[in-house]
């Protein structure tokens, strides 16, 4: 299939969580067959911090940030697509793109949305039952999500859904690998997420206390804005992280730490792309407790769950290393035997053909 997919950026991680998922998955299914068109806007400084070229995978497509050129974009691929997609978050023109993909009128042609922040759509739509996208759900041929599990599943389907599929982050393995360690980055823990309002509050409870407890321990926190931050005297920030720096620090630390913002906490079943960077890399990865972490990796042997900074801390003040690299090790091997991008796309890929029959009928 020819599929056209707008979202906020294949080519740029910088301030672009979506970006490992996007090439993970994406990729996958070029290896499938399909020819990926990705059209992305020239927003928010990511084409002045691209960290890859444009892949031999797919085309990408970089439009001005107006509207003559939106509408361009979206005239060229829905004229040449057979499957529309456009996720959640690109930015730009959020609005026009949801309403003219659901809108697309060919009988040919598939539409979908795929969600990458399914907790906080499904959050804003239930304190505003007047938003417009609420009308637009039922419009699609189906919603993809990459987290929510059943919660989201239903949130969707209450809402008119036609169909509902989460297709959940994974291991990209040709990125995310063992490398070995650099001494500079050796830590008890690692942190990266930038300092954002909607998780400083669970980043403040889970590291920061739990650094503040252990001061004899050393820790580092990656991302933006925490050079803002009173930190304890034994947290080093390194500012921002590029994702080829990923698989070095992931290595480098003794364990590293998922925080999960708070919706995606709640909604459970949202594994972040940190939770399969961290175990393709072999690494030790200690996470914040949420519904369904046991159906992706199994606490105690492949990962380490706590409620709070105060179980961070006693797990970090007890972990050994012989213990840690157990744990990666396990992890990268569940991680490899069922969360690869491969079995992503291959659901996403049957969840589209069994469409595409349907339609023809």
């Amino acid at each position: 299939m020819r599929i056209a997919f707008f979202g906020s950026s294949l080519v740029s991680a910088y301030w672009n969580g979506a970006a490992t998922y996007y090439r993970g998955l994406l990729q996958a299914l070029a290896r499938r067959g399909h020819a990926i068109t990705f059209y992305e806007p020239d927003a928010f400084g990511r084409q002045q911090h691209r960290d890859i070229d444009d892949p031999d995978w797919a085309r990408v497509v970089v439009y001005a940030p107006d509207e003559g050129a939106v509408r361009a974009a979206l005239r060229e691929a829905g004229e040449a697509a057979d499957v529309l997609i456009k996720a959640s978050g690109v930015g730009v023109f959020d609005a026009l793109l949801e309403q003219t993909v659901a809108a697309a009128g060919r009988r040919d042609l598939l539409t979908a949305f795929w969600d990458v922040d399914a907790p906080a759509t499904l959050s804003r739509l239930a304190v505003h039952p007047d938003d417009p996208f609420l009308r637009l759900i039922p419009r699609y041929d189906v919603i993809f999500t990459y987290g929510g599990g059943p919660r989201a599943v239903h949130g969707y389907l209450q809402r008119g859904a036609r169909s509902c599929v989460p297709v959940h982050n994974g291991l990209d393995v040709a990125t995310h690998h063992p490398v070995p360690p650099d001494p500079r980055y050796a830590a008890d823990l690692l942190f990266v997420g930038h300092r954002l309002p909607d998780r400083r509050e669970r980043i403040a409870e889970f590291f920061l206390k739990a650094a503040a407890a252990l001061p004899d321990r050393r820790f580092l926190i990656g991302g933006n804005g925490w050079e803002e931050e009173a930190l304890p005297a034994n947290v080093r920030p390194l500012g921002h992280v590029f994702t080829h720096q990923h698989n070095l620090l992931n290595c480098s630390a003794r364990a590293v730490l998922n925080v999960n913002r708070d919706g995606m906490a709640d909604f459970g079943w949202s594994p972040p792309t940190r939770l399969f960077e961290v175990a393709g890399a072999g690494g030790c990865l200690i996470t914040d407790a949420w519904d369904g972490i046991e159906a992706f990796l199994a606490p105690g042997t492949e990962v380490l769950v706590a409620k709070d900074g105060a179980e961070v801390a006693a797990i970090v003040g007890t972990l050994l290393p012989e213990r840690a690299r157990a744990i990666g090790e396990a992890a990268r091997r569940r991680a490899l035997a069922e969360h690869t991008y491969e079995q992503r796309a291959a659901l996403a890929d049957a969840t589209l053909a069994a469409l595409a029959v349907d339609r023809a009928a």
